[in-house]
């Protein structure tokens, strides 16, 4: 197994001589191999990967590579990267090659990471099991017959299965958290805007957020330290420095504020869940940090909100794959609209679709102000609660899900259960906010159980200080 606990350590192990990049690169690659079943990759860039290793390892021999030199990280695919695939998971982009790199992932490049391949999702990132892939279900590392969970359940199931080091994964609705509290790692989605959006194949394009998993706080903090910052490429990205925050994560004496909202811990969330979750709390307590009650009134909205502005936002975006500018065209000889229709029926999953015609319907006159102006209102009266949350607290501490990881198959003829999946985990991107998944244990069962800590606006260093205290105070 590895050798090191965090970057940090391996590039010091790299640097005395007692760890081989390349043999490191091979450990992965093998790793990917043997544990292929899982299906966490949709493509392995091995060659890349190992000519990049050599390179790299004399950079940090002379002394001269950079913040991530040696890091191995997968990339969801739904990140361009140039030359290589950009396929969504998706039929219609099955032979799509990108013809540039996503700011977030050239910025993980020019700091000499390496990208040994994409890793699956559900299609468009739209899902909460990874299981609507047109390359099939993800499986989760601590039970195959259970789902891994979504969008970004490939690159979850990577950083848990020792398959990279650490992976980028985008959060619309919680994408990233939930995964990582089903597959047992940590999950940073950061502030809407914070990590440029140019390169990332858009769902909803107000709330699509790049984010990252690890096996430690240390790695992620990295990550997106490297990859914030203003991007002329995308007018939405902010030009909030951020601070180098993986130099402190020690927060010293620092006692945050930690609000509990009641709204988090009723009826639906399972009984081990809670249990993890209320424990970690005392714990907390017991080393000092004031625990307030707050209240997020407006938190029963959250789902129906989120589904009908994302799927707004998703059938407007979609609007462009319609088998003549790019992507697959049936292969019937078709007039335009008609070859419009069998292109996108012959290319598009059913969730997708699903989620299309919602968006479409939602939008369409007559319903435009019953739904969709309505949904925005709502939108900003829960912004309205966390922004009245945060006056008396520094961080929200919730369950990141309802449940640990449910089995394959079990919820696809029922959508509406699907989406409750992301109950606790919507509201923080309708408020635009940053949240972190922290693997607190274990069910009966064996599967992980996650608490999700959510901080005000651009305050990701609270969060992470956070993170890294529970990390080494409380659960070691």
């Amino acid at each position: 197994m590895l050798s090191y606990s965090n970057h940090f350590e391996k590039i010091d192990k790299i640097k005395a001589g007692k760890l081989s990049l390349k043999e490191n690169v091979e450990f992965f690659l093998n790793r990917i191999e043997e544990q292929k079943d899982l299906n966490a990759f949709n493509f392995v860039f091995d060659k890349d990967a190992r000519k990049d290793a050599g390179r790299i390892e004399e950079k940090i021999k002379k002394g001269n590579a950079g913040k991530l030199a040696g890091m191995v990280i997968g990339i969801k695919d739904v990140l361009s990267i140039k030359d290589k695939p950009t396929t969504c998971s998706s039929n219609i982009l099955k032979y799509f090659t990108s013809v540039y790199t996503a700011t977030a992932v050239q910025k993980l490049i020019d700091e000499d990471a390496i990208i040994i391949g994409k890793t699956n999702c559900d299609e468009f990132a739209m899902g909460s099991s990874n299981e609507n892939s047109a390359f099939g279900p993800v499986l989760n590392l601590f039970d195959k017959e259970r789902v891994p969970g979504g969008s970004s359940g490939g690159s979850a199931v990577a950083v848990a299965a020792s398959l990279c080091d650490t992976a980028l994964g985008t959060d619309t609705g919680g994408s990233i958290r939930q995964p990582a509290s089903f597959c047992g790692v940590y999950g940073f989605k950061p502030t809407y805007s914070r990590i440029s959006r140019y390169g990332l194949t858009a769902f909803a394009s107000s709330f699509d957020t790049v984010g990252a998993f690890g096996r430690n706080t240390t790695d992620i903090s990295m990550l997106v330290e490297i990859m914030s910052g203003k991007d002329e490429k995308d007018s939405t990205s902010s030009d909030i420095k951020i601070s180098e925050i993986s130099n402190k994560l020690n927060s010293g004496n620092k006692k945050f504020k930690i609000g509990i909202a009641k709204e988090y811990f009723g009826e639906g969330l399972n009984e081990e869940v809670k249990k993890e979750n209320e424990e970690l709390i005392e714990k907390l307590k017991g080393k000092g940090f004031e625990i307030i009650d707050v209240t997020l009134p407006h938190s029963e909205y959250a789902i129906a909100t989120y589904y009908i502005l994302t799927t707004a936002e998703a059938s407007s975006n979609l609007a462009r794959y319609d088998g003549a500018r790019y992507g697959q065209r049936t292969k019937e000889k078709l007039p335009l609209q008609e070859m419009y229709k069998a292109s996108r029926s012959e290319g598009f999953g059913s969730e997708v679709k699903r989620r299309i015609m919602l968006g479409t319907y939602v939008l369409s006159h007559g319903y435009y102000d019953a739904y969709y102006i309505k949904a925005q209102k709502v939108r900003r009266q829960i912004k309205n609660d966390f922004d009245n949350a945060f006056k008396k607290v520094d961080l929200i501490l919730t369950p990141t899900t309802p449940t640990t990881a449910f089995k394959l198959g079990e919820k696809l003829s029922d959508p509406l259960q699907m989406y409750l999946n992301d109950i606790y985990t919507t509201s923080a991107n309708l408020a635009g906010i940053p949240g972190i998944n922290i693997p607190i244990g274990k069910d009966s069962n064996g599967l992980p159980i996650g608490v999700q800590l959510l901080a005000n606006q651009f305050d990701e260093l609270s969060l992470l200080q956070m993170s890294y205290f529970i990390e080494k105070n409380i659960l070691k």
